[in-house]
């Protein structure tokens, strides 16, 4: 295109850029005049860049008073956007936005400097070129460093809610970038391309009226800069720095020259290469400068904030792979001083402490006896933390040398002692190792660690309690089976009792005697089984459920119960339910010994089976003494309550929930001085299309 034309563009696209810059500051006074700070330094921004704009349409891009209008601009911007990051107070910005700020100030004023010397003194030749490329290389690394601003306000506006900043940062960020490529391509080629120069106008001209949109929607928030934020910032910062100082130095040789100037180029990129690969990855390193940003930048260490949410995911969020629980007890105090590796000391049954876990530490050796006879009550005592350096070396007057251990004075990679003591009682101990980068802890180390040691003690005691609790209800599940079991004994006994007094009338009877040898074998099997039963705490394949015969096992019981009373089987419908068979007969077994109990002679007990539905249904019925409503509804099953002089009242409980166990149910009819009937109904194992008893059959049976 004809350079006349860019010309004209150049002259129309800055005077427009003027233009539309002046009446935004003439509109945003009228209508935030009375506004805060931050606002009018918005409105000196803008009124700067018109000015800017207005001068490089007069006099052109090269001339002086261009240049310096220029670096008065950015100057303007870098004060608005520090009235940002202070716009909810006086002294609520942070240390770290104020130092970044300080450093691009300060290398604008490097720009005026470099500018002046080429500007007002007579340089020609190599030394010229040189200060043109060092003032090139200036205003990227500024651009590098505002566009790094622009990103942390455009991230802070959307946290704290302030919308009215978002395009005020959106303009600024368009700014920025536009110079960013126009001083790039200027370093590249070694002179300002007046095209780009020219659109640079225009650039204005659609960049200037986002301010006319800023509003002021509510009080102003304080803005708060993160730490991994700041770290993030300073390592851009760095890296630009780095990247400009590094190219600074090879143009320097290349213009001095000389026989050695390409050696002496590569040795300078090639030495500065190797640094920044051995420095940058050191854990040394990055622990050392975020040590320095905290103790120069932050009023405070730590950010509470995010060091909260760290500890309660790595306490609180355990995943499928996550370390053990006590181990990510000593992470969660480790993580605090950044220290790499450490131990937990819990007290045993003896009111000692012995190594509970380890956490990145297998070389060091633990006695088994991890204390002295004093170092528990010292720590209960005082809840000091110990810093094992100064102990060593005599500066601690406070600790006790008495009360630590010999074995961690000698350990030279031992650093901290954390207890954790909860309600005057220490739940335990965390020695940490020394960190990458060695610091004396302060106050604030001590508050934090001695704040997450109590809420951490806390947990080792619930934790305790949890285990406590757990081995309680192993005991009361084994005394559950036992109280069964002795329920059981006694119905055993009960029918050996009237074996034995019937054998003293039958006892010359061929086919009692045989009897009453099977029911001894019976008895002694059953016990046996009692016994097993007993030393269960949980599930066993014994438990499982299969396909069982209902006709079988009340014929089984019937000849069992024969010899002390008259039990009957009427059903003999050939079916199978779905149950465990030993805890089916053990339930049978105790319905009809009821049965018996509350049948005097003459009155004999009665089983039958038959088909309900998908049920296989067991009934158990006598003629007896019968129960009323109210204790069937309210007492059968309750565990502890029984009707008889000398029960224990947990059997009705135990078979019911034997039955329920195998997903079947219990049902109870009865009438006092009439009898009961007891149905036991589970589901069929396998149904087939063999028709039910009608009403009238069951009926007629029963």
């Amino acid at each position: 295109m004809n350079p006349q034309i860019w010309s004209h563009i150049d002259f129309w696209s800055h005077i427009g850029a003027a233009f539309f810059g002046a009446a935004i500051v003439i509109w945003l006074w009228q209508r935030h005049g009375r506004s805060a700070s931050h606002i009018h330094m918005l409105i000196v921004a803008v009124a700067f860049t018109s000015l800017w704009s207005l001068v490089h349409a007069i006099n052109g891009h090269m001339a002086v008073l261009t240049i310096f209008a220029e670096i008065v601009r950015n100057f303007a911007w870098l004060a608005f956007m520090y009235s940002l990051f202070r716009s909810g107070g006086k002294n609520t910005g942070p240390k770290t936005v104020t130092a970044i700020y300080y450093v691009l100030g300060t290398i604008l004023m490097a720009q005026i400097a470099i500018d002046s010397l080429g500007i007002f003194f007579n340089i020609e030749g190599k030394s010229a070129q040189l200060v043109l490329y060092s003032g090139i290389v200036m205003r990227m690394l500024f651009v590098v460093g505002a566009l790094v601003l622009v990103h942390n306000l455009h991230t802070l506006s959307s946290l704290t809610k302030q919308a009215w900043a978002r395009l005020p940062v959106l303009g600024l960020a368009i700014l920025w970038v536009y110079d960013l490529n126009l001083y790039t391509i200027a370093y590249l080629s070694g002179e300002l391309s007046p095209e780009l120069m020219a659109l640079r106008g225009a650039m204005c001209v659609f960049v200037i009226p986002l301010f006319a949109f800023t509003t002021q929607r509510g009080e102003a928030r304080p803005v708060h800069l993160s730490r991994s934020m700041a770290f993030q910032s300073f390592s851009l910062v760095a890296i630009g720095g780095y990247l400009a100082v590094m190219v600074l130095l090879a143009k320097v040789i290349q213009l001095i020259g000389g026989d050695y100037a390409r050696l002496a180029q590569i040795s300078i990129v090639f030495g500065m290469s190797m640094a920044a690969l051995f420095f940058l990855p050191s854990g040394k390193y990055r622990a050392w400068f975020k040590v320095k940003i905290a103790k120069h930048l932050y009023q405070h260490r730590y950010d509470y904030r995010s060091e909260w949410m760290r500890f309660t995911d790595t306490i609180g969020r355990p995943s499928a792979d996550s370390a053990p629980f006590h181990e990510r007890v000593i992470q969660a105090v480790a993580d605090i001083p950044e220290s790499p590796a450490g131990l937990l000391l819990t007290p045993n049954e003896n009111g000692r402490l012995e190594l509970q876990a380890r956490w990145n530490w297998p070389a060091i050796k633990v006695p088994a006896n991890a204390c002295k006879a004093g170092t528990m009550a010292y720590f209960e005592r005082t809840g000091d933390i110990v810093e094992l350096a100064r102990l060593r070396s005599g500066d601690d007057e406070h600790c006790d040398v008495q009360a630590v251990p010999a074995w961690l004075l000698s350990e030279q990679s031992a650093w901290v002692l954390v207890p954790l003591v909860h309600y005057n009682r220490l739940a335990g101990l965390v020695v940490l190792s020394r960190p990458p980068f060695m610091r004396t802890l302060d106050w604030e180390d001590f508050d934090m660690l001695r704040v997450v040691g109590r809420q951490l003690a806390s947990y080792l005691a619930e934790e305790k309690g949890q285990e406590a609790l757990l081995q309680s209800r192993q005991f009361d599940e084994f005394n559950r089976r036992f109280a069964f079991v002795m329920h059981d004994i006694k119905n055993i006994v009960s029918q050996l009792s009237l074996v034995a007094r019937n054998a003293e009338k039958h006892a010359n009877n061929p086919d009692f005697r045989a009897d009453m040898v099977d029911t001894l074998r019976g008895s002694v099997d059953r016990m046996n089984g009692l016994l097993a039963k007993l030393s269960q705490y949980g599930r066993t394949p014994s438990d499982e459920s299969a396909h069982v015969d209902t006709l079988a096992i009340i014929r089984k019981v019937a000849d069992e119960k024969s010899p002390a009373h008259d039990v009957r089987v009427l059903g003999m419908e050939t079916m199978s339910v779905t149950a465990n068979a030993d805890n089916l007969e053990q339930v049978v077994s105790h319905i009809v010994q009821n049965a018996i109990d509350a049948s005097g002679e003459g009155q004999p007990v009665m089983l039958k089976n038959y088909r309900d539905g998908l049920f296989g249904c067991i009934e158990v019925f006598d003629t007896g003494e019968g129960m009323t409503a109210d204790f069937v509804r309210s007492k059968l099953f309750k565990p502890f309550v029984s009707s008889k002089n000398d029960g224990f009242g947990i059997g009705a409980y135990e078979a019911r929930t034997l039955v329920e166990a195998m997903q079947g149910r219990i049902e109870v009819e009865s009438r006092a001085g009439e009898g009961s009937r007891f149905t036991i109904r589970l589901p069929l194992a396998k149904y087939d299309d063999a028709p039910e008893e009608n009403l009238e059959q069951k009926e007629k049976a029963a």
